[in-house]
This record gives structure tokens, C-alpha cells and sequence, in this order.
């Protein structure tokens, strides 16, 4: 809605409107000029009337109420409750755009985080404050994937106040309602903070709920001192309400109709990730994305993997084959796994065993694409070997139950179970020390 003959008003203020039929909606300014406001309505315009709606400019930007109730509860994508519950008694109300972190103050990730699923512990780890976000595309089971590490994330070793919080754009009521009837049925609840804004919300909404989400995650790091886990899928949906938003203000399009701010704004919200010297929590943020057409080079995951530390990227050959969580591991990549594996953090021979599964798995994936050419008739012993690693590295450690929690322990076990199958000599990426310490045939 425009609203004429304004003045002092600011970008992203707050709008209360009031409609002739006594409801009471919220909006956003989205643009100002000459005394004329252009206000996104959230919720939609139904009801309003252009001679009897009046309009109140609230002076401040959206906050959100933010204290330790709010673990267990159920948001819209506007940070109102609707699980049934009463309303937040807030601690303060935080604004969701957040502060700037100093870059000073900022301390370097190095905490391992165990997810239970082998692909990501033992050969793409995530440390506490890291940002990596997941690549998937459209029918790929990134939702499950995302429901189970919510479910099973945990600091090895430690007893430490653990909280997730889950923010979904622009999904379905079906993912909506998955996503609550397998938090509910597993007990994950608890720690639990949801914010659910589905398809047929307004897009000026998705634009918020990321922030929102990530308020309270900052009041439950930086306040409270937990350690918390920030999943945000679907972050294309986020990107195509962006676009909308522009469009609509008729700006300049960029890179495939997308608004040329596109990276800005994205660094806006994983940016806010990390942690804090001297504070004892941190943000972790999985940002899920479903690639259109599944490819890569699209806008959205191509500058989310500019901006984040690495990628998990889902693979739609290995989903055909029944492989579940379907990660390639070879276009994944973790930047600062290097910092958070080794002696007293996870295990002396995590980095070997994991560079050397990857050595064996992409040479087993280069024989298996000269099989397509000459035939496997003419393969030597050795690409055989390799071939037949491949399969079992596919079948043994990528796949797991969707309920299934492997401690690093037993993903390092099958990864050397693997590796036994391998001749000894071509296990060079491992320190000769860790191979006597714990290959199989040395127990």
C-alpha cells in the first residue's frame, strides 16, 4: 500500500494499520520519497480500505521478544506463537537486524560438533561457529537430513547447554507438519526454537524470519551462553522473495533478475554466525539450499559458498541408487575441519583416514567412468580393487538410517574397514604409526 503525506519516516519502520472492520495488521516500509511511503502489509491486504484505514508510523524497526521460554515453542514467520501457547514474556526486546559482531572480538572455531552422520564427522566436520551450508536440489531428502542433525547434534564430551534453532521459509503445510511430528515423536523439542513461515505467507515475511530466528539465537549464545545450532532451509526461497521484493520496487535487476545486493544481504544473515571471545556460546548456522536445476552455478549457492566456509553437496545419482544422506563427497568441503579434528579433539587418525577414503573414493569414481568406455573386461587388478571401493564406500559408509547416530568412533571404524580391503602400499595418506595403531589387520 502507498501512504501519502508523510514525513520522518524511515526505512524498515514498523506501520500498525488499522482496518474499517476494527482489524489490526503490522507492515514494513519498504521505500520513502517525497512524502509518499510504500509499506509491505504482512499478512495481506484483505479488508483494507484506501478512504477509512488509518496508518500509525511506530518509529522503530521490528524487535522481537526474546528469553528463555522460548525454547519448546512454535513461531509464525513473523515471531508470533502458534503452537497454542501464551505469549513470550520478554527478557528485552532485541532488534532483529542484530549488532555487528567486531571482528576483534571474534574467536576462531575450533570445537569439533558431532552429527552422527559419517559423510559430515569424518570427512567434512563442522566446528562450533562455522558456517556450512548444505547443496541440495528439488525431490533430494535435505529435509530429512536436516530433521536428523537437529535431532542428533552434540559436543563430544561435554555437557554443555545445546539448543537448535529451526527456520523454515517458504515450505509446504506437508513439510511443516514432518517437521513437527518428528521433533514431537524424538523428544528434540526441548531445546527446540521453531520459526515456520510457509509458501502462502506474504514474501516481505520470509524476509524477516531469518533475522528473527537468528535474534534468538543470538539471546540464547551471547546471553545465555548456549551453543546453538541455526538451521535456516530454504534459503533459495529466501533469495526468490528478495527478488520479488526488488521487483516490485522496480530496481535494477542483476544475475538472472536477482537484486545486484543479493551477496550483501546474504552475508547479513550468515555473517551473524560465530562466536565471541570470552562468551562461552556460539552460532552454528546450516543454511540449506535447493540448487534450481541443480546447478551450482546459480546465483544463491554460488555466492553462499563465497561467503560461507565450505559446502555439503547432495548428489542426485547416489539418491537414485537408494543411498541415504546422498553427499558427494567430493565437491564437499570443509575450510575448517583442519582446526577442529585431531589428538584431543576427535582422534589422532581422523585427518588420514579421511584424506585417504577420499584419495581411494575419487580414483574408484574415475574407474568406474572409463568402465562406461572400455568395459570393465579391461580393467587391470588394481582399478578392479578400486572400482569395488567405490561401491562399498558408497554402500557401507555414505549410507545410513535416517534414525541411525554413529559416534566418530564407528565412522572411523568402517572407514578403516574400508580401507583394509585396499593393499597396504597404496595407503600413503596415513601416518605408518596410525596404520599399525589401528588397521584392522593389526588389532
Amino acid at each position: 500500500m502507498v501512504v501519502e503525506g508523510v514525513e520522518g519516516v524511515g526505512y524498515d519502520e514498523v506501520v500498525e494499520i488499522e482496518t474499517p472492520g476494527g482489524d489490526m495488521k503490522r507492515g514494513q516500509v519498504l521505500e520513502v520519497e517525497r512524502g509518499r511511503a510504500v509499506i509491505q502489509v504482512f499478512g495481506g491486504s484483505t479488508g483494507i480500505d484506501t478512504a477509512e484505514t488509518s496508518v500509525r508510523f511506530t518509529g522503530s524497526t521490528v524487535k522481537f521478544p526474546v528469553s528463555m521460554d522460548l525454547l519448546g515453542r512454535v513461531f509464525n514467520g513473523r515471531g508470533e506463537p502458534i503452537d497454542g501457547g501464551p505469549q513470550i514474556i520478554p527478557e528485552e526486546e532485541a532488534d532483529i537486524h542484530g549488532a555487528p559482531i567486531n571482528p576483534t572480538a571474534r574467536d576462531y572455531p575450533t570445537d569439533f560438533i558431532q552429527t552422527g552422520i559419517s559423510t559430515i564427522d569424518g570427512m567434512n566436520s563442522i566446528t562450533r561457529g562455522q558456517k556450512l551450508p548444505i547443496f541440495s536440489g528439488s525431490g533430494l531428502p535435505h529435509n530429512e537430513m536436516a530433521a536428523q542433525i537437529a535431532r542428533q547434534a552434540t559436543v563430544r564430551g561435554k555437557e554443555e547447554e545445546f539448543a537448535v534453532v529451526f527456520c523454515a521459509m517458504g515450505i509446504t503445510h506437508e513439510e511443516a507438519s514432518f517437521f513437527r511430528k518428528d521433533f514431537e515423536q524424538t523428544g528434540a523439542f526441548e531445546r527446540l526454537v521453531m520459526f515456520l513461515n510457509l509458501a502462502n505467507d506474504p514474501a516481505i515475511e520470509r524476509i524477516l524470519t531469518p533475522r528473527i530466528a537468528l535474534t534468538a539465537a543470538e539471546y540464547l549464545a551471547f546471553t545465555q551462553e548456549m551453543h546453538v545450532l541455526v538451521i535456516l532451509t530454504d534459503m533459495t526461497n529466501y533469495g526468490e522473495a528478495l527478488r520479488e521484493i526488488a521487483a516490485a520496487r522496480e530496481e535494477v535487476p542483476s544475475r538472472r533478475g536477482y537484486p545486484g545486493y543479493l551477496y550483501t544481504d546474504l552475508a547479513t544473515i550468515y555473517e551473524r554466525a560465530g562466536r565471541i571471545t570470552e562468551k562461552g556460546g556460539s552460532i552454528t548456522p546450516l543454511p540449506i539450499l535447493t540448487m534450481p536445476n541443480d546447478d551450482i552455478t546459480h546465483p544463491i549457492p554460488d555466492l553462499t559458498g563465497y561467503i560461507t566456509e565450505g559446502q555439503l553437496v547432495m548428489d542426485r545419482e547416489l539418491h537414485r541408487k537408494g543411498i541415504y544422506p546422498p553427499i558427494n563427497v567430493l565437491p564437499s568441503l570443509s575450510r575448517l575441519m583442519k582446526d577442529g579434528i585431531g589428538p584431543e579433539k576427535t582422534r589422532e587418525d581422523h585427518s588420514g583416514v579421511s584424506n585417504q577414503l577420499y584419495s581411494a573414493y575419487a580414483e574408484g569414481r574415475d574407474v568406474r567412468a572409463l568402465v562406461e568406455v572400455v568395459g570393465e573386461e579391461a580393467l587391470s587388478e588394481r582399478d578392479r580393487r578400486y572400482l569395488e571401493f567405490a561401491d562399498k564406500f558408497e554402500n557401507k559408509f555414505v549410507n545410513q538410517g535416517v534414525n541411525e547416530n554413529r559416534d566418530l568412533e564407528q565412522t572411523l571404524e568402517i572407514g578403516w574397514g574400508l580401507l583394509a580391503e585396499l593393499p597396504e602400499e597404496e595407503l600413503k595418506r596415513i601416518d605408518p604409526e596410525h596404520l599399525k595403531k589401528y588397521h584392522p589387520k593389526y588389532q
